[in-house]
């Protein structure tokens, strides 16, 4: 076993009726031989918000936890059960800088690889254009150890420790200077 592996090919028994049947069916899934039980790895939703102050700067966090620990990110994270991706994304800038979503606008999705306790989960990021109601209250907590303020043209993607987070970025900044 490879210290990181997806989590489909470390499933080695069916999770219905326990059965060591629990064969590869497709790249995506696996069939119990026994109960009939098939089970697909779908990729999981992550939400990602693009905000901006007054002077058109960036919101950035600094990662505190792994993976990719003390590097930059953007505010955002996994959904939750039986919440909205617009819900998740209200709810991960709140936890992480303090900051209070009015709006919001859904940008694009990009699929990534999230390496995380030793497997690999497939993501699905759904990035958000976000507005705040008072940027002066900024404060990182909870999986951020800091969040500031960026000018747009001091950038630097490769300071972004998830490859779905930077492709965003790099993304949104040619967009950015397409329209200017």
């Amino acid at each position: 076993i490879t210290k990181t592996m997806l989590l489909l090919e470390r499933m080695a028994f069916c999770p219905l009726c326990g059965s060591s049947h629990f064969v590869v069916n497709s790249e995506k899934s696996r069939r119990c031989k026994d109960c009939g039980f098939e089970y697909f790895m779908n990729p999981s939703s992550a939400n990602v918000a693009l905000i901006f102050n007054q002077r058109q700067e960036l919101l950035v966090v600094r990662r505190k936890n792994d993976p990719a620990r003390g590097t930059l990110d953007l505010p955002g994270g996994f959904a939750d059960m039986q919440e909205s991706a617009e819900e998740g994304v209200i709810r991960e800038v709140k936890e992480e800088t303090e900051l209070e979503v009015t709006s919001l606008r859904y940008l694009f999705s990009l699929p990534n690889r999230y390496k995380f306790s030793g497997v690999v989960l497939p993501t699905l990021d759904l990035f958000f254009a976000c507005e705040v109601a008072d940027d002066s209250k900024l404060q990182a907590s909870d999986d951020a150890s800091e969040a500031f303020w960026v000018a747009l043209d001091k950038i630097n993607p490769n300071e972004f420790g998830l490859d779905s987070i930077r492709k965003g970025i790099e993304r949104y900044v040619k967009v950015m200077a397409i329209k200017k």
